[in-house]
This record gives structure tokens, sequence and C-alpha cells, in this order.
């Protein structure tokens, strides 16, 4: 099996981190994995790309990901460029970070979507709009390759270098997430 996923986000949402941590949790399933991200020189607010393959065999692959099994759209002002969905086909898998459908106009290629509330999440619990971990919690959910429990020790692993505090938010941040 192979799960190809790509991320779509602004710079400073954490797109790159969100693509590591499926990496991390992913490892500790059993899984071979890969986190790339695909970015310039962007600043602050630019649109960012970042990828993560899973797969029960050896990847050797380098290449990004042209044709996703699942993308995810951290920052849903994307949505209004049609680049966001290049490759995605009917079993696509797409997670947007919103509440619920707010595009019902939009030529979605597939019909599975999922939403996640994760600006809302990260703003209670942050104070600002870092989805990372949040937008990777609805992955998690919705595509059950990775368990809630592999996803949190992920976390521990990724901010094993920031303060006990901040890990306790993301933690806490995933499981509301996960549970929407």
């Amino acid at each position: 099996m192979l799960e190809e996923i790509r991320l779509h986000g602004r710079g400073g949402q954490g797109v790159v981190t969100a693509a590591e941590l499926i990496a991390r949790a992913a490892w500790r399933e059993g899984w071979q994995v890969q986190a790339f991200p695909n970015f310039g020189v962007e600043r602050t607010g630019a649109p960012v790309q970042a990828y993560a393959r899973l797969s029960d065999r050896e990847i050797i692959t380098r290449q990004q990901i042209y044709r996703p099994t699942t993308l995810i759209i951290a920052d849903p002002t994307l949505l209004a460029t049609t680049e966001v969905f290049n490759g995605a086909g009917r079993k696509t898998k797409i997670i947007v970070n919103a509440e619920s459908n707010r595009w019902p106009d939009l030529k979605w290629p597939s019909k599975k979507l999922y939403f996640s509330p994760a600006t809302e999440i990260a703003l209670e619990i942050f104070g600002k709009n870092i989805v990372s971990a949040i937008i990777v919690a609805a992955w998690a959910k919705y595509s059950r390759s990775v368990s809630l429990a592999s996803l949190l020790q992920a976390i521990r692993g990724q901010f094993a270098d920031k303060s006990a505090a901040l890990v306790e938010k993301n933690l806490r941040a995933v499981k509301k997430a996960y549970v929407y």
C-alpha cells in the first residue's frame, strides 16, 4: 500500500511540520516514510507545499507528489487556486481546515471531503493560527493510517526540545481535533 499526501498551506502555519508529524507517526507503526517541503525563499503567508509518503514497502522515488491519495488544505483561501487540486482524482481524500463545506459551488475532484476546524482550535489553544498538529489529527482520524496514540507520541518527539507547556497544548489540540 502507498499513501501519498500533499499538504497546502501558507508559511507560518506549520505545513512542513505537519508532513514531518505524519511521517513520525507512521514510522512508529512500521510504515516506510518520507516527508519533505517544497518552497523557496517564501515569507510568512506565502503559499507552501509539503509532502508525506507512507508505504508498506521501501520507498525509492524522491520526487514531488503529483497524484495525491490525500490532499490536506491547511489554508482554505488556497481553494481559490485550481492548482491545489492538480492530480487529485475521484478517490483522493480531501481534508480542509474549515468547520464545514463553505464552497458548495466549488468543483471538488472527489466526494471524499472531510473538514476540521483547525484554525478555531489553534486560536483557542495557542492564540495563533498554527494548525500543523491539529490538521494532522484530522488526517489520522479520517485516513485511519495511524492511531491517535502514535500521533501523540510523534508530537512528543517532534517538540521534545520545546517547553512542556507547548507540548501539552499540542497534545490537547490534537485530542480535541481528533474527536471533532
